[in-house]
């Protein structure tokens, strides 16, 4: 293998020093122990430029995305109050229903550039790029290029890594944290490291404090590995790990103690809790309600269909398994061979800690989100497809070395083969996208391993590896390019193009999704999306599509901005699903009212009616047909709240609006 020392000039002086200067950096990243393959950092460069045109091609397509925390943006950069809090509107009535910190980097880069789709989202689109970066260079450090570039490559092309990465949604930048966590953890495990062990805690922290527990669905894998593979004596294995443990205690309990510790009356409703208390909030609905479901307001009730039936089926399923499952054959094969190869090796052996890494990450988030009975939506599968890269790029160099023996030969040409027949499975789920696809992958699938069985050449077996990895790459390339290509809204969405069957024992076809009343996150799936038909869009009304397009009544708008007064905002609505419409319209707080579907307990009608008797709020607009909720099944305290408007405030006439009733509650206060 031809290799360069990077510190070196080229013949006509083409390299100055400045690459001198930058070979220690490189080399620290990587752990490059001996020169360099001299292709290795230009395909680097290359992987990093193909997934930036993948996450920043046509951005602005995305408008607002998920109009929800697009509002909490737009209020973040407004007030530092609202910016702290992760509040839904400016004014801090009630917050969003996860903790702040992917809302912060939005946020900032609102502030720096003001608010747009594009200011937004580029921050995510750069998390998406730095995630493949960081991936390949993660894998490279112990299992060398190939598979570190291949890694790479595997996460840009996952459907649901494109989605995400060009989403408002947290799951990106939890993503770019999970995987900047596995390499300080790999770095600390390198030279047991108490210091890269820290920074893994600090890492872990963050991202809790992006989506709370789910944060540390990796952190068992990442205990482990250190406390088997670290190059110390176990007593100082384990201070180390208690070194890391309160690192990550301290960076995620911050920001969750200072909320406690403020008054509620001087701080926004924890939105998704029963008690406005935020450790309800994690340990209830961000927390062990999603994997044991749970009923009430605010819970996290199971048995919601959004990602089928829970069960070892889940990820492979209709809404699930065109977003990661891909290449889980490969990466299931890769991490049982890649141990057994190791099984003896010494303790501190760096492959098999980064197979241990990478296949726990994997293996926990399968267990989890296969079993888990509350709220499950597909795009959660963005955090596992780090971990399948990892294990495919590892995997298949494994396999190409065991191809020189007779006994294993014919691992390689399997993997490839069953990964070819299930990408033929995939695509059989939507027969009208790209149809002679997958006939073509499965016989180039099969072919290269047909091919792979016999005694060929180096270069002609490395043919016909590179032709069965172009093959089973074909299908998820298509879905990411049609994600890329497609406009997304909502709080629910979906990479690829519509499959023909959605759920388990649904009623099948590509208008089969019917959520239930009264889940979290209804409605919004893309036109086009798993059980949404092409152009397809939920009715609409003055808040626009329920809640989830910007375009509110420009007639409301202009009408309640004129009238608004001194009013702390300019109406009070059911849910943030109908306010963030009308809050990103207006530029104005909107009062959230029960948080995000409106089933919060909030406001109560006694703090409701306080408001408006000191002329905080002046309206409220109620949704024709009733709540705010997908069926309009309206309850709890915002009923009382709605009651008692209907029966004391005036009912105003609006011209051009329609689909809602507006009050006002001017002279209600004293009623």
């Amino acid at each position: 293998m031809r290799t360069t020392d990077w510190t070196r000039e080229g013949p006509s002086g083409a390299f100055p020093q400045a690459r001198a200067a930058a070979f220690p950096l490189w080399q620290r990243l990587v752990g490059s122990r001996a020169s360099t393959p001299a292709w290795e950092l230009p395909a680097l460069l290359g992987l990093l430029a193909f997934s930036a045109l993948l996450y920043l091609w046509d951005l602005g397509r995305e408008g607002m995305a998920n109009t929800f925390y697009a509002a909490a943006v737009m209020s973040g950069a407004q007030s530092w109050k609202a910016f702290f809090f992760g509040s839904f509107d400016a004014a801090s009535f009630v917050t969003v229903d996860k903790p702040p910190v992917a809302l912060w980097v939005m946020e900032l880069s609102a502030r720096i550039f003001g608010f747009s789709s594009w200011s937004m989202l580029v921050p995510e689109a750069l998390a998406g790029v730095a995630a493949v970066g960081l991936t390949a260079v993660t894998v490279r450090r112990h299992a060398g290029a190939a598979a570190g570039l291949i890694a790479g490559l595997v996460l840009a092309l996952t459907p649901v890594a494109a989605l995400m990465f060009r989403y408002n949604q947290p799951d990106g930048i939890l993503t770019l944290l999970l995987v900047a966590s596995a390499y300080t953890t790999l770095r600390a495990v390198e030279g047991g490291s108490v210091r890269w062990l820290v920074a893994t805690g600090v890492l872990l922290g963050f991202a809790f404090n992006t989506k709370m527990l789910q944060a540390l669905l990796v952190l068992p894998a990442f205990a482990v590995v250190y406390l088997l593979a670290a190059p110390l004596r176990l007593g100082r294995r384990i201070l180390g790990l208690v070194g890391g443990g309160i690192a990550l205690l301290v960076t995620a309990g911050w920001w969750p103690l200072a909320v406690m510790l403020i008054p509620a009356a001087d701080r926004p409703y924890i939105d998704g809790s029963t008690n406005n208390s935020i450790w309800n909030l994690i340990l209830g609905y961000n927390g062990l309600g999603r994997i044991f479901g749970g009923s009430g307001p605010g819970g996290a009730g199971g048995g919601f269909g959004f990602g089928g039936a829970a069960g070892l089926g889940r990820l492979f399923n209709a809404e699930n398994g065109g977003q990661v499952s891909w290449l889980l054959p490969l990466a299931g094969l890769a991490l049982v061979v890649g141990l057994a190869l190791r099984w003896r090796a010494v303790r501190t052996d760096l492959n098999r800690a980064g197979y241990l890494l990478w296949g726990g990450w994997a293996m926990v988030t399968v267990a989890v989100f296969s079993f888990m009975t509350g709220i499950f939506h597909p795009y959660y599968t963005v955090a596992l497809a780090p971990a399948v890269g990892a294990l495919v790029g590892m995997g298949l160099v494994d396999l190409w070395r065991l191809r020189r023996s007779s006994l294993t030969r014919w691992l390689l040409p399997a993997g490839l083969a069953a990964t070819g027949v299930w990408a033929f499975v995939l695509l059989g789920r939507t027969p009208d996208f790209l149809g002679w696809l997958r006939y073509a992958l499965l016989a180039v699938s099969l072919l290269s391993a047909l091919l792979l069985l016999m005694p060929l050449s180096r270069r002609l077996a490395l043919a016909a590896i590179t032709a069965g990895l172009v093959a089973v790459l074909a299908g998820p390339t298509a879905y990411t390019v049609d994600t890329v290509l497609t406009t997304h809204s909502g709080a629910i969405t979906s990479a690829g193009p519509a499959v023909t069957a959605v759920g388990s024992g649904g009623s099948g076809g590509a208008g089969g999704f019917q959520p239930p009343e009264g889940v979290r996150g209804f409605p919004g799936p893309r036109a086009g999306s798993a059980g949404v038909p092409s152009g397809g869009t939920p009715p609409g009304g003055a808040f626009g599509n329920r809640g989830q397009q910007v375009s509110a009544s420009p007639a409301l708008v202009k009408y309640l901005l004129a009238h608004r007064g001194q009013a702390s905002w300019i109406a009070a609505v059911e849910g943030s699903m109908n306010a963030g419409g009308l809050e990103l319209t207006s530029g104005q707080p909107v009062m959230a009212m029960g948080g995000f579907s409106g089933s919060d307990p909030t406001p109560t009608l006694s703090q409701f009616q306080s408001l408006v008797a000191q002329g905080k709020v002046r309206y409220l607009v109620v949704q024709s047909g009733g709540g705010a909720r997908a069926g309009g099944d309206r309850g709890g305290t915002v009923a009382q709240v709605v009651s008692w408007a209907e029966a004391h405030g005036k009912a105003v006439t609006i011209a051009g609006v329609s689909g809602v009733t507006v009050y006002d509650l001017q002279g209600a206060a004293a009623s």
